[in-house]
């Protein structure tokens, strides 16, 4: 007999339940709320890829779980073109249903359990932590490489620009990580999906030749289109690197018929060919964070980190509210925001305030924080 709860019960609470009484005073607001909590995006797809969907709609038959040369080729070109990686093939890449089914199940598709050791950054998105529970591995949340102690992680993840603080991880520590795993050979991932939404500095994809030496041994990196086209509806991502890894994921996800659907392989590849869109869509984020980092700093806030990502990594002090009491101060004035206490215990004086409202609703937020 199936033993529920057993596969449920490892895993962390869903952090956003514990918003519900939250959401409810924000929505209280005579203006109504103003939710800033969690960063999906508000803008309309692009029309490269609309008409992208539109050309090719009919698509009777099964797509390749490898993906189309089509769509591999253009992550390779977009992936030298606009972040200097070179030398990848097209046989180092696969299309992803999103990107947050590998990396809840990058673990499991490893062959990885009980015994085995995960690394995730001591500021992490959930989701790290959910994919090592899953398979009942042990995990270490931490952003020293001593942590581990005499062990030796199977697998380590770094996340630069980071979700939530928006840090960017500097060229010499991500080479000091790479030279780190490949001495010891641990497989280094790379969450990567904030890489185009840099506003102060340069962040660099750990397979820079810079960094990596030009060789992908060892290393993978993972990518979105969710925040940089406005595709968080179609599941547009994709990994790339380490060639017998990506072959080990190709053999695994052809069996589980893991497939991104062929329309919006064609998609993809059409916005990763464009820029034009990108490049319209930051400056809506920019001039968004401008306003609403003013705003809060007004407001008697501090903004730490926050050279990149969709986010404003907001404080009072390390001797200030908690940040379940900011969620509630901001709740008050029907702002809702993200507890930094979901992204572990190095966040709990902060919250995650996300730009991806519209324009009036930033502004009504900008209002209500200046009143």
């Amino acid at each position: 007999m199936i033993e529920l709860g057993a596969v449920s019960g490892r895993l962390p609470d869903f952090p956003w339940d514990r918003l519900t009484e939250h959401a409810a005073a924000a929505r209280a607001h005579p203006d109504g709320i103003v939710d800033l909590s969690i960063g999906t995006p508000v803008d309309p797809t692009p029309e490269v890829a609309r008409a992208a969907l539109a050309a090719a709609s009919d698509s009777p038959g099964y797509p390749l779980t490898v993906g189309t040369p089509e769509v591999r080729e253009a992550v390779v070109d977009w992936l030298a073109r606009q972040h200097g990686v070179t030398g990848l093939g097209v046989d180092q890449v696969l299309p992803l249903i999103g990107s947050k089914e590998l990396i809840a199940s990058l673990p499991s598709f490893l062959g990885l359990g009980a015994g085995d050791l995960i690394g995730y950054p001591a500021l992490a998105y959930p989701t790290y932590e959910v994919g090592a529970a899953l398979v009942g591995a042990k995990a270490v949340a931490s952003d020293s490489l001593t942590a581990f102690g005499p062990e030796t992680p199977a697998l380590l993840w770094v996340n630069s620009p980071s979700n939530p603080s928006g840090r960017i991880l500097p060229k010499e520590h991500l080479k000091k990580v790479v030279d780190w795993c490949r001495e010891r050979g641990v497989l280094l991932v790379s969450d990567e999906c904030y890489l185009d939404c840099v506003w102060e500095g340069e962040a660099l994809s750990v397979l820079h030749p810079d960094i990596c030496g030009g060789s992908a041994e060892g290393i993978l990196v993972v990518h979105s289109l969710s925040k940089r086209s406005n595709l968080a509806g179609y599941r547009c991502g994709f990994v790339a690197g380490d060639r017998a890894v990506i072959a080990e994921l190709l053999a695994v996800r052809k069996n589980l018929g893991l497939l991104m659907p062929g329309p919006t392989q064609h998609v993809m590849a059409a916005a990763l060919g464009d820029e034009t869109h990108v490049a319209e869509q930051h400056e809506r984020y920019r001039a968004r964070r401008t306003r609403l980092r003013a705003a809060l700093e007004a407001a008697g806030y501090t903004i730490d980190h926050s050279e990149a990502s969709l986010y404003l990594w907001t404080t009072k002090g390390p001797e200030g509210p908690d940040s379940w009491q900011l969620v509630a101060e901001l709740a008050g004035q029907g702002i809702l925001v993200a507890p930094g206490a979901f992204y572990g215990t190095a966040g709990e004086r902060h919250v995650r305030i996300a730009l991806t409202a519209t324009d009036e609703r930033i502004d009504a937020a900008v209002a209500r924080l200046t009143a």
